[in-house]
């Protein structure tokens, strides 16, 4: 059992900000540029609105430095302990950086933060717009909002705070982000808008938060949106940051530009993550058919690849707000990468180019998460084969009417809209073995038993299984690293080292596309802070916000319930062999009692105990 009288140095940290937040009310604070050392506190209620900016002290920079980080520390301390992700009291978080409103590329990016209703633990979503860009402009570092309205409505947010208002919008309702964006823009009421769709409304668990056509995909923010009957968020302001060193910022910004555009993301300009299925597919990695399979084999993965697709629709290339290296593909006008091509593709049996480009669109127009709902789909696809539901749906089927379904709740699609974690518990019959999810999140586009470092990283991110907060996959395809059999000694060390790496660029906010070209991060990311901020940055003290961050988020989910039990993988990992498409035998299951060591030593190595709690509070 964990003592309460030795609390984590995250929490303690947490309290000494807390305290020092109340000291500076009532006066005012030192300069940080980059930052405005506020932010904009939003509580609903029936048909009102109350807004205010409250401080944020200078410690809460250096400790934090924005985005995710930034995220972690507001969550920590204004979600009540134990609070239900759908209940008013539950806030949601719009949370900006210090680089956001500079020239720098990339970082045209906020990140959204919750308790996702769909794992009951930390959320933490990037979302990159022009919205962001608007959004930053009301003078906060972050927008926290709380309570609930009355009926489905628009949240106007002001730079003056007496400003803000909420207008009921039924006539929005069933529509998409997309077109709700659209008829504001043409009735002048905003350019940029930050919106939910269908799924929202419905509170389906994994639903999305559109912003300007991009979205915060994972854990079910647009459902946290959707039961405080908000539809769209609209933003005006004119406040500016500023930089600390503007020169230096501005040739830096050149220097970026230009190594943005290339040797190392050229990939991501020529054809996009969508060409990664082939070479999944042949590296025996590419999950398919709910992860019975890790091939489709080389024909089949050819026409999902960028050719075959660029047959069913024209293919295009933009690029995001602020953004030099212009990875967006489009076929037939749908953007496509590769997590939504894995999701909707291989894994629910679909191999028809047309088809998995129309349950693209039918996501992004309803406001779903693609992996959580290829997921969830082939997850009830492996339990109608099996006899345990006897839904009219099987591996291959058309997945639009299905999608729809889920958005609604209709039929069978209230019980998808829980995913599959709930669904499992729901269905019995054994199917937890087969649920693909870690801590209620669904797993991502790589195979766990042919990448075991993977395995553990997708264990141990506190969002659930997630490539975007740990990115252990790396690793597993280093040159010389034997992926079938993780390294005992190495691989928590591992995970530990991309998760922070992650969590680096998240918080400041640089897009991870652009990690090929800022071969060392540390020492960039300290320089790109001094220059913006003005705060005495080094690579250091960047290694101790990130470690710090790393345990604000440990410590949410630990007063949320979180145990190590949560840290492990389905059955279905450790009890069955891997088959390619010839059924042959292609890698061992996971060995349990291996990988629930690596948990432990990675929890050791981050200064944790057993149970979670802090085993070094100093």
């Amino acid at each position: 059992m964990r003592s309460e009288a030795r609390p984590d140095r995250p929490r303690a940290i947490a309290c000494a900000i807390d305290h020092e937040i109340g000291r500076e009310i009532g006066r005012m604070m030192g300069r940080v540029f980059g930052n405005f050392g506020q932010i904009l506190l939003v509580d609903l209620d029936g048909d009102r609105v109350r807004a205010e900016r409250q401080p944020l002290p200078e410690s809460v920079y250096r400790e934090c430095i924005g985005g995710v980080g930034l995220g972690a520390w507001l969550l920590l301390r204004f979600a009540p302990a134990g609070v239900d992700p759908l209940a008013p009291a539950a806030p949601i978080l719009y949370v900006f950086s210090p680089l956001l409103g500079t020239p720098l590329t990339t970082t045209a990016k906020f990140a959204l933060v919750c308790k996702s209703p769909l794992t009951g633990r930390i959320c933490d979503g990037l979302s990159s717009s022009r919205f962001a860009l608007a959004a930053k402009r009301l003078g906060v570092d972050a927008v926290v909002i709380r309570g609930a309205l009355g009926q489905l409505s628009t949240l106007h947010l002001d730079e003056d705070p007496q400003r803000c208002r909420v207008a009921p919008c039924p006539e929005l309702a069933g529509l998409s982000a997309a077109a709700v964006s659209d008829m504001f823009q043409r009735t002048g009421v905003a350019s940029h808008v930050s919106a939910i769709g269908p799924a929202g409304e419905a509170l389906v668990r994994y639903a999305t938060v559109s912003n300007d056509g991009r979205h915060a995909g994972r854990g079910g923010a647009g459902a946290v949106l959707g039961a405080k009957k908000i539809k769209a968020i609209t933003v005006r302001g004119e406040a500016v940051a500023g930089v600390a060193d503007p020169a230096a910022v501005r040739a830096r910004a050149r220097d970026l530009a230009a190594r943005s555009q290339g040797v190392s993301t050229d990939k991501y300009r020529r054809l996009g993550t969508a060409s990664n299925l082939e070479t999944f597919d042949r590296l025996r990695i590419l999950p398919s058919r709910n992860f019975q399979a890790a091939a489709i084999g080389a024909a089949r993965a050819k026409r999902l690849a960028p050719a075959g697709l660029a047959s069913a629709g024209e293919h295009t290339r933009a690029g995001c707000a602020g953004c030099t290296i212009g990875c967006d593909h489009r076929y037939g006008g749908q953007r496509l990468e590769y997590e939504t091509q894995f999701a909707l593709g291989p894994l629910c049996g679909v191999d028809d180019p047309a088809r998995l480009l129309a349950a693209a669109r039918a996501c992004d127009e309803l406001g779903l998460d693609t992996i959580s709902a290829g997921g969830s789909l082939a997850f009830a696809m492996e339990c109608c084969e099996r006899g345990l539901l006897d839904w009219p749906l099987r591996f291959g089927d058309d997945l639009v009417p299905w999608l729809a379904r889920i958005a609604r709740r209709d039929g069978p699609g209230d019980l998808l809209a829980e995913g599959t974690r709930r669904a499992a518990e729901l269905i019995g019959g054994g199917s937890a073995a087969f649920a693909c999810h870690v801590k209620g999140l669904e797993l991502p586009g790589y195979e766990p038993r042919a990448m075991q470092t993977l395995a553990l990283g997708l264990c141990v991110a506190s969002r659930g299984a997630d490539h975007n907060r740990s990115g252990a996959y790396q690793a597993d395809l280093r040159p010389g690293v034997d992926r079938y059999h993780a390294d005992p000694a190495r691989a928590p060390a591992l995970v530990i080292e991309t998760e922070d790496h992650a969590t680096l660029l998240d918080s400041l906010i640089l897009c991870k596309f652009l990690r090929g070209a800022v071969p060392e991060p540390w020492r960039e990311g300290a320089e790109l802070l001094r220059m913006v901020t003005g705060l005495p940055f080094d690579e250091a003290s960047l290694r101790r916000a990130v470690a710090t961050i790393a345990g604000l988020r440990h410590a949410f989910n630990l007063r949320e319930g979180w145990t190590l039990a949560e840290d492990q993988l389905p059955g279905r990992f450790h009890d069955e062999p891997v088959r390619d498409a010839d059924a042959a035998v292609d890698a061992p299951p996971i060995d349990r009692a291996s990988l629930a060591a690596q948990v432990l030593a990675y929890h050791r190595a981050r200064g944790r105990g057993p149970d979670g709690e802090a085993t070094d509070p100093s």
